[in-house]
């Protein structure tokens, strides 16, 4: 049945599609996008905490690093990198939320692993390459697809459809052995109705810590119909990703791009090298068509289909740990004469073969000022895990690829949301957004060790949110919006723990000013959690971050962007993030004695963010910009722990454009220049923290032990990219 349904959903596609309506004068203008954001995008006049990029924004820094590093100076944003050089696997952060509480949506289809929530960019290399614009919303935002906001959403719109032929090359090469190849095409429009288009990708690049390297492969294609009232766009995409594991982390900053992956021991306990295969390799393909129809003067309507299909592993040797031992392996012991085997090295694969099948639905009615927004999803995702054991120092009689555990997730998505937009009078105008979520996540079977793993969950969320916007003057407004979000825990949570879901109720009041020279935008913002699940520090066997429930908290903070043009060649963007993130009334079990700290410190939650962007453009074709972030103190605990303490940092980079018209037989010829970190500071913009309980170093006393890991980022390092347009 899976196979019919996937070549159905291969000649079929799937979904998304979009309005933008807009008000002209006193005409309702419907125009049909390119894919289906305006029901899940926040517009200028909505009461909700958002920031607009554009690809010309990112164009001129878009030389391989992935998203998250493109978007690092946003306000209250924070990135890292696993392997200190922005490519391979990489992580963002906003308001303190980690990227499992940021809804990402790709089309409006949602992008977040459905069981682990986390957004896996680099599953698809150079994305940003294909991306016409994104919306990033602070707090709950908007009612989106997928799972809900609890510190923001990212919107991203795919490119839109050429009306001209055009073909580019763009290259780049840079330190670590970095390496980029992007070939993009459009046939233009065919007989004014039709477009071809699409990109092929290639990045490598050995990465700032050591053996950290990737090898990374991607690809779009869009075939689009457009008329007066009718849109439909098809899209393939996907990526193919292999890199060396680096999400270890150091404990030791002696040596700060040793990788501790793939350690070899021999008998003597003597490092004697590294497994070459400790390896992550992942393919994912994902699947859209998207309709938009513009109805009447009133009414447009879109729906969308959505396949996306994963399948991959990690690969790794095992030296010692539990994982050595039979028992953790499935296996019966060994008994060889008078001497029983029980442990052995061994290399293993842990494998995750998924399906995600998704629907959407919309309706947009706009008449008289009054704007509705109804959309629904239905999603389906199968997740199957299992381990194989590739290798083993002394087995016995097992069979090749042996399975040493296998369980399967499947989770059950149903979404139904309604907006309403209404002048209350010329100046203020209401925001009215009611959600539904109705979830379903089960899973059967063993995790490794092998242990018994079974959930069987059901969720049903009522997100309300409502809001105000209070027209001072045609460029200053004021807003005010609550909003409501839950969300369920997430497959990891379970795994860990028995946990509860997670609600966030959060206050928004803002203030824009937009004037033809510069734009002033400001807020300030509560966000009250009850049962947050927030981050411990701590990693599993898997390296994944452990969350647990901490009953109440809240982030209280005051967020400032604005931009200025000075002269016409010279602007600045300064942004600004001040904050408190407070767990109230926590306890910590210290010494063997449950202990009442009271307030203490958000983990990975800094007080300060500072972004700024000084852009010099001397003519039309040359630009430079200097970039600065600056990220304050962050405990890496909830417990303030002065050894989870991640110290404040601040790094500058130089971007330099030039293009050159119609030179050499080309359109365009342009040379881009990044120089990260331009400054060489030494910094860590990550980490883990973890405790445990030592009983046996002193019978009868319980002592708390405390251990930290980091994931330093790279010094000065550069890229340079060519790109010639035909």
């Amino acid at each position: 049945m899976n196979n019919i349904i996937r070549v159905f959903l291969l000649l079929f596609f799937m979904n998304v599609f979009s309005q933008e309506i807009e008000l002209n004068d006193t005409l309702n203008i419907f125009i049909l996008e390119e894919v289906k954001v305006s029901t899940i995008r926040a517009k200028s006049t909505d009461p909700v905490t958002h920031t607009n990029i554009n690809k010309e924004d990112i164009k001129s820094r878009n030389l391989g690093q992935d998203i998250p590093i493109l978007l690092n100076y946003l306000p209250g944003v924070v990135t890292t990198s696993d392997a200190g050089a922005g490519i391979g696997y990489t992580g963002i952060r906003v308001r303190g939320s980690d990227a499992s509480r940021v809804n990402v949506t790709l089309n409006g289809i949602p992008f977040n692993d459905s069981e682990s929530q986390g957004t896996f960019w680099v599953n698809l290399p150079d994305f940003a390459s294909s991306v016409e614009s994104i919306q990033l919303q602070r707090g709950v935002g908007t009612s989106t697809n997928g799972s809900g906001a609890f510190g923001a959403s990212l919107n991203i719109l795919t490119d839109a459809v050429q009306d001209d032929t055009f073909a580019s090359l763009s290259s780049s090469v840079g330190s670590f052995n970095t390496f980029r190849n992007t070939l993009k095409f459009s046939t233009g429009l065919l007989s004014n109705h039709f477009e071809l288009s699409g990109r092929l990708s290639k990045i490598n690049s050995d990465g700032y810590v050591d053996r950290a390297s990737s090898n990374l492969k991607s690809y779009f294609l869009q075939g689009a119909f457009r008329d007066k009232n009718t849109l439909i766009k098809a899209l393939a995409f996907g990526g193919h990703e292999i890199t060396y594991q680096s999400w270890y982390g150091i404990e030791d900053l002696s040596n700060r791009t040793y990788n501790p992956a793939g350690e070899i021991y021999d008998q003597n306990g003597n490092l004697s090298g590294f497994y070459d295969k400790q390896e992550d390799n992942y393919r994912q393909d994902h699947y859209q068509l998207h309709w938009n129809e513009k109805l009447n003067s009133s009414w447009s309507a879109s729906l969308g289909l959505n396949y996306t299909y994963g399948r991959g592993y990690y690969e790794e040797f095992n030296d010692s740990g539990s994982q050595t031992s039979f028992s953790y392996l499935g296996l019966i012991p060994l008994d060889i004469g008078n001497q029983i085997i029980s442990e052995t090295k061994n290399v293993t694969r842990k494998w995750l073969d998924n399906d995600y099948y998704v629907m959407t639905l919309s309706a947009n009615y706009f008449k008289n000022k009054t704007r509705l927004d109804f959309g629904m999803l239905f999603s389906r995702y199968i997740g199957d895990h299992f381990g194989t054991l590739i290798w083993g120092q002394n087995l016995g009689e097992v069979l090749p690829r042996n399975r040493f555990y296998e369980n399967q997730g499947d989770k059950k998505e149903i979404n139904f949301f309604v907006k309403i937009q209404q002048p209350i009078n010329e100046r203020i105008n209401s925001f009215i957004d009611f959600q539904y979520r109705n979830v379903n996540y089960d899973v059967y079977g063993q995790i490794a060790g092998p242990m018994l793993f079974n959930v069987e969950s059901n969720y049903k969320f009522f997100n309300p949110k409502a809001g105000l916007t209070y027209q001072i003057s045609d460029d200053q407004q004021f807003y005010f919006s609550y909003s409501k979000a839950q969300r369920e825990p997430s497959r990891s949570d379970f795994e860990n723990g028995n946990p509860k879901p997670e609600i966030l109720n959060d206050f928004e009041l803002g203030w824009r000013i937009n004037k033809n020279q510069f734009y002033i935008y400001s807020n300030i913002y509560l966000m009250a959690y009850k049962d947050q699940l927030a981050l411990t520090g701590a990693l599993d066997d898997v390296g994944t971050p452990i969350r647990e429930n901490i009953g109440e908290s809240n982030r209280l903070g005051l967020e400032i962007e604005a931009m200025f043009n000075i002269l016409g060649k010279l602007s600045l963007q300064p942004n600004i993030a001040i904050s408190k993130n407070t767990n109230k009334d926590f306890y910590f079990k210290r010494n063997g004695i449950l202990t009442f700290l009271g307030d203490t410190n958000l983990s990975y939650s800094p007080e300060l963010v500072i972004g700024n962007m000084l852009k010099y453009s001397p003519s039309e074709n040359l630009n430079f910009s200097f970039l600065t972030k600056f990220i304050g103190d962050q405990y890496m605990s909830n417990i303030d722990s002065e050894k989870s303490m991640l110290d404040s940092y601040s790094t500058s980079d130089l971007n330099v454009s030039y293009m050159f018209d119609n030179s050499f037989g080309f359109k365009n010829i342009t040379l881009n220049l990044l120089v990260n970190n331009i400054f060489n500071k030494e910094y860590i913009s990550n980490g883990y923290f973890y405790t445990y309980d030592d009983n046996w170093t002193n019978p009868g006393s319980v002592k708390t032990i405390e251990g930290v890991g980091y994931y330093p980022q790279a010094g000065l390092n550069f890229i340079l990219g060519l790109t010639v347009d035909f």
